[in-house]
């Protein structure tokens, strides 16, 4: 092999800390997903049944706020990972606390066991959530090529531990556990939520048994106790381009709040939907509710590669690749589009749970989560690369925080409108939600061009 080549492979070869970061990611995500997967039913469940016996409005409002501070919390986590802990010791400490969480909502089924779970999930993502992504951008260079496709790789790994989490965890909960006393159905959400606990315990012995090996020092050390001239710089004051960069990242983060509004539907309002309004019959056999949320994360994996090639086709074109906050405009304007196909369903099944005219075909929500997905991919991991690259390095774990936190807000948002389900209707919420995003995404497109140039600024 020449020099040469040599130097191609090296160039295009991705570090093995990225591999362990993928997995550690993974099994988290498997937590997160498969806990996610089950807390709307089990809130919903009947006390006898295995639930918590929650009416759908107040299971509806919890779902949205707890998803909502598990993204927001990251903001608390990456400021003090920044400051005090540094990125490997805060991912220990987030690791451990959900773990704890999981297995918490297993031990102890009751409305003292809920809180107490959702409590040490939410504090322990906000450890680990801000530290494990920016972990991913401190492999590589400002300038390395292979950043975007790394970020690619690493949101496959989040989406491998999405699609099993619902198989497995579903499975356990509403089949392998479920049983019929005196005529009455009890499922097993809590083995669900064992399973949860046991993925989280297992991407921690990952990452602390191979993390010397594999990422050195890497995420060790604060901010301000990190040493050579990137160190250096990042204690003095922000610069005129900086400043404009972080107001870039804030800027773009405002508009995808609506986004993930829209989007996380998925685990609150769209399970619902398609428990009560979507005919689930596969050749006699009904397909359990939870598993639909593997539709996304499998939908992520089969086409993230694709759309990477699409990305590198782009940038190899005269005209050039897209630019990022033109992505994340298309992003919204097709997560809108989803919601235009659900209102064809709800127009046929009627919103109305007292009056179902008939059941609807499992393909409108398959589609729907397809044009979802799309639009996760052209949004998420883009945003994830752009803050890892533009963001201050005294601020990078807190403006990583900044990013999730705009999930944060927008599942506390989506869970309100998830509720207004229950009083308006399926149709209006969907249609309210479909038109903002499209006319959003709009917005954001005609202010690409000024984003772009605060965004290149020195």
């Amino acid at each position: 092999m020449t020099t040469a080549n040599t130097a191609l492979q090296q160039d295009t070869k991705h570090p093995p800390g990225l591999y362990l970061l993928f997995f550690t990611e993974l099994w988290e995500r498997f937590s997160f997903y498969g806990m996610r997967a089950l807390l709307t039913l089990y809130l919903t469940t009947a006390l006898i049944s295995g639930g918590l016996g929650y009416n759908e409005a107040t299971a509806l409002s919890i779902y949205g706020l707890y998803t909502g501070a598990t993204y927001f919390t990251p903001m608390a986590g990456g400021y003090l990972s920044d400051r005090f802990l540094g990125r490997r010791l805060a991912i220990t400490i987030g690791g451990i606390s959900m773990a704890l969480g999981n297995f918490a909502l297993f031990a102890v089924h009751s409305r003292t066991g809920l809180y107490l779970g959702l409590a040490l999930l939410i504090f322990g993502n906000g450890f680990f959530k801000p530290n494990i992504s920016t972990l991913v951008g401190e492999l590589y260079g400002k300038n390395d090529p292979r950043r975007d496709a790394a970020f690619t790789i690493f949101y496959m790994g989040i989406n491998l531990g999405g699609f099993l989490a619902p198989l497995v965890c579903g499975f356990l909960a509403e089949e392998a556990f479920r049983t019929t006393v005196d005529g009455v159905v009890r499922y097993g959400f809590r083995y669900g939520f064992l399973a949860a606990a046991i993925g989280m315990v297992i991407g921690q012995i990952l990452f602390n048994t191979l993390g010397n090996r594999y990422l050195g020092d890497i995420g060790k050390k604060t901010a301000a106790t990190a040493s050579g001239p990137d160190a250096a710089k990042s204690r003095e004051p922000l610069t005129r381009g900086e400043r404009q960069r972080t107001a870039v990242i804030i800027i773009i983060t405002c508009f995808v709040v609506f986004f993930w509004a829209g989007f996380e539907q998925a685990g609150s309002s769209l399970t619902l939907y398609t428990e009560k309004f979507v005919d689930r019959d596969l050749f006699g056999w009904t397909v359990p509710t939870s598993w639909f949320q593997s539709v996304n994360p499998l939908l992520i994996i089969l086409l993230a590669p694709a759309v990477s090639v699409l990305w590198l086709k782009l940038a190899r074109s005269p005209r050039g690749d897209l630019k990022v906050p033109t992505k994340m405009a298309l992003g919204m304007i097709l997560l809108g589009l989803g919601y235009m196909v659900l209102l064809v369903a709800v127009s046929q099944s009627g919103g109305d749970e007292a009056n179902i005219t008939h059941k609807v075909n499992m393909l409108f929500i398959v589609f729907t989560y397809l044009l979802h997905t799309l639009g996760e991919l052209a949004l998420s991991p883009v945003g994830l690369s752009l803050v890892s690259k533009i963001a201050p390095l005294k601020l990078a774990s807190l403006l990583m925080g900044v990013w999730f936190a705009s999930t944060g807000v927008a599942n506390i948002l989506g869970g309100q409108l998830a509720a207004f389900t229950q009083s308006l209707g399926y149709f209006e919420v969907f249609l309210v939600i479909g038109v903002m995003a499209i006319a959003l995404g709009f917005v954001l497109l005609a202010l690409s061009p000024k984003l772009v140039r605060m965004m290149e600024s020195e």
